[in-house]
């Protein structure tokens, strides 16, 4: 409703959105600024009258209550000012429409800042700088550049308040171009050492991937601060950089950073993407103690760290903490929820953030979707969807990935290829791949030949699809066509990736791949995988050798399996860890058929509780069952 305002009035507007606050807001009385609880009791407003105000006082005044109601969010008592400044004539000052500006930024609702900022007669430099930073704050990018190259016809100069707004804004837009020419503007007027220009500028490259043009810009800046600092960890962060992103932080502590939630938001998610839970932890703690642990956006990092760490009890309780969730905290929680295969869970948060006003966008969909997928739930993944439409997201190449995923684990391999054909895009890698994996799993050999060739057509393609295929073939026994394709793989000079599994114990983290043998305690992992075997097998234990896709013998194929890189590092956990303790281990590849049966076995006689994170979801395994219910 709020966006279809366009240039009504505002006196009818506020009339409008008073009425459906609460009666008192219309009535004669205004709530105390110094009541966070408007709706309590009706006072006398406390606004002065002209018999014993002047009016510089006044204005002054309307400011400052003006400025309460920005600081404590409040939607209410701001629109009653408005509607006293609106009557009494003062929207012509510029500083009392820069204050009007900033509430409604502030309260989230740019597009009002925009009208107020239309309908002021004097536009100050003052106001061109409120407006700009309303607009790309509240992730409206291209209005906000509109508004700076007016800005620029006009007879204003951009300062170190607007370089930074115009800076943002070309950072959501992934625009390093217009970033560049922004970088020059404020060479030629002056402000490159300015610290908010020149940190909004590193934050602005770092965004935008060049994390050479914004090391070299920190690292020459006479002063920095948090802007500067949070900006360089981010870009690490977002690189992978992930030990550069550390040792930044760890130098900004030194120099005494006053470190904020957004620096924070970036460290913890550092450690959630290399799994590094006792150090997140550590992070968690500095959190609390400088109370930054409220904030959404540390939150949502440390629900995906929770997550990731395979704690997720530990991400729903972050999440419970936090009194005001942004819509990242919300799908950072789906995605959890989603990836631990607590279906029922996600359908009840989506129908909360429904209730709670909280407008879904595509993440929060792809997050359902895949929940859907991995729980078989066809006709559920179908109704959102459908449901995509009636919040206005179009849905893209990810959403028909995980359609056609969905309805390729559940065998509906023809209902998925309609799917691909009926789209109005272009089939991606990643749709193709969802085929192909449905494809394989359900063993349709010639669906999956047809899906192969369709990959192929769109150029170079990741390694994971040429084994995929080679991998099919295999199942079915047709290894000289598994082999064509591992030869292809080669002859286009792509490496296969290599499976390593790893589990952290205390503040180190063990890595293995299948067959090591260098770590210090080999001896002692080999020795337990023996012992174990041995009681998986009088257990009822059988080596499924189908998964090993090369013609050799039975004896080293059960070799070959035997020792994958999951099985050395539940060994190690199970040899250093204590009892009372899950073990987690993290695996970069799809977790093979036989690993998965073999785990379940290990959990039953060993007694332990074993979750294992692949590349696309966790399986908590424990009295020999596994949380995916072998659907995965």
């Amino acid at each position: 409703m709020l966006r279809q305002v366009g240039r009504k009035p505002f006196q009818a507007h506020l009339n409008h959105i008073l009425k459906r606050q609460d009666p008192l807001l219309v009535s004669n009385h205004s709530p105390s600024p110094q009541d966070n609880n408007f709706n309590d009791k009706p006072y006398k407003s406390p606004l002065p009258g002209d018999d014993h105000f002047l009016f510089g006082q006044k204005y002054r005044h309307v400011c400052e209550l003006l400025l309460s109601q920005t600081r404590s969010r409040s939607l209410p008592g701001g629109l009653q000012i408005h509607g006293y400044i609106v009557k009494s004539g003062l929207q012509v000052i510029p500083l009392v429409s820069h204050y009007l500006i900033n509430f409604y930024s502030k309260t989230q609702l740019p597009f009002l800042s925009r009208q107020v900022f239309d309908e002021t007669h004097k536009k100050s430099p003052t106001t061109w700088s409120s407006v700009i930073s309303s607009l790309a704050q509240n992730e409206e990018p291209v209005l906000a550049m509109d508004y700076f190259r007016r800005m620029l016809g006009g007879d204003s100069r951009p300062d170190d308040h607007i370089i930074p707004s115009a800076t943002k804004a070309c950072a959501i837009l992934g625009r390093i171009d217009v970033g560049r020419s922004l970088h020059g503007l404020a060479v030629k007027i002056g402000y490159d050492f300015d610290v908010f220009v020149g940190s909004s500028l590193v934050d602005m490259y770092a965004k935008c991937g060049d994390i050479m043009d914004a090391r070299k810009l920190f690292d020459e800046m006479p002063e920095r601060n948090e802007v500067s600092w949070s900006g360089m960890i981010y870009g690490y962060a977002q690189l992978g950089e992930d030990e550069e992103a550390l040792v930044l932080f760890k130098e900004a502590l030194f120099e005494g950073l006053s470190v904020n939630d957004f620096t924070f938001s970036s460290v913890i998610r550092v450690c959630g993407n290399s799994t590094w839970l006792e150090l997140g932890k550590q992070l968690h703690g500095l959190c609390f103690k400088t109370s930054c642990n409220f904030s959404s956006f540390v939150g949502s990092s440390l629900v995906s760290l929770y997550s990731k760490c395979a704690v997720v009890e530990d991400a729903y309780r972050v999440f419970d903490e936090v009194p005001v969730k942004n819509l990242g905290m919300w799908n950072a929680m789906l995605i959890a929820c989603s990836q631990h295969t607590h279906t029922k869970e996600a359908f009840g948060l989506f129908r909360e953030m429904e209730v709670a006003g909280m407008k879904p966008n595509f993440i929060t969909f792809l997050c359902l979707l895949y929940a859907c997928s991995h729980a078989g739930l066809v006709e559920e993944g179908k109704h959102y969807f459908g449901l995509m439409k009636d919040y206005g997201i179009e849905p893209g190449a990810q959403h028909y990935a995980s359609m056609v995923d969905l309805l390729g684990r559940a065998g509906k391999l023809q209902e998925a290829l309609s799917t691909i054909e009926m789209m109005p895009i272009e089939p991606t890698e990643c749709v193709w791949g969802a085929f192909l994996t449905g494809c394989r799993l359900h063993g349709n050999i010639e669906l999956a030949a047809f899906a192969a060739d369709k990959v192929f057509e769109l150029g170079p393609v990741s390694s994971g699809l040429h084994v995929m295929l080679s991998n099919t073939y295999a199942d079915a026994g047709r290894m000289e066509d598994a082999a064509n394709a591992r030869k292809m793989l080669r002859d286009r000079g792509i490496k296969k990736e290599t499976g390593l599994s790893w589990v952290e114990e205390g503040n180190r983290v063990h890595t293995f791949a299948a067959g090591d043998r260098r770590h210090t305690k080999a001896n002692e992992i080999y020795q337990k995988l023996e012992e174990l075997g041995k009681e998986m097998e009088a257990a009822g234990y059988v080596p499924d050798t189908s998964v090993v896709p090369r013609e050799v013998d039975d004896e080293e194929k059960n070799q070959t399996i035997r020792y994958h890189s999951e099985r050395l590092a539940i060994a190690f956990g199970l040899i250093t860890l204590p009892p009372d303790r899950p073990i987690r281990v993290m695996k970069n590849l799809r977790i093979c058929g036989d690993c998965h049966i073999a785990i379940k076995y290990m959990s039953k006689c060993s007694g332990r509780v074993i979750i294992v994170r692949d590349n696309n979801r966790f399986h908590r395994f424990e009295n020999g069952r596994c949380s995916c219910g072998d659907y995965w």
